[in-house]
């Protein structure tokens, strides 16, 4: 199965437990891992045969910036629901992390892997 990879885009939102964290904004850094047959945009190199990677990407960015979720668990099975109803998307990773949440850690988060 072919992938189209989101790298280390970078959101800002409010996530997190605690009360200080409920108030403002944090990084929060999402990959994405899409699965789908790419094998008819390779041939037509027509972007309407692919998994346009840009919709999802400002998609996830969004949802990142303007749920508030409490864990990043939620979020991102919020991101991987979102990548799942795009068309060509039959399987999709999603990574999201804390930079700097946990002292002495880069970041913190969760891996989640989804199907249709």
């Amino acid at each position: 199965m072919d992938k189209v990879l989101i790298k280390n885009l970078l959101a800002r939102g409010i996530i997190g437990i605690n009360e200080w964290e409920r108030v403002k904004p944090q990084e929060i850094l999402i990959n994405i891992t899409l699965f789908g047959d790419l094998k008819k945009a390779g041939d037509t190199d027509n972007i309407d045969d692919s998994i346009n990677y840009r919709t999802i990407a400002k998609q996830a960015q969004s949802l990142a910036e303007n749920c508030k979720r409490l864990t990043v668990e939620a979020l991102a099975a919020d991101i991987a629901a979102n990548c799942l109803d795009v068309n060509g998307v039959l399987r999709v990773i999603v990574k999201v992390e804390k930079p700097g949440a946990v002292r002495f850690a880069e970041s913190v988060g969760v891996e989640i892997e989804r199907s249709k």
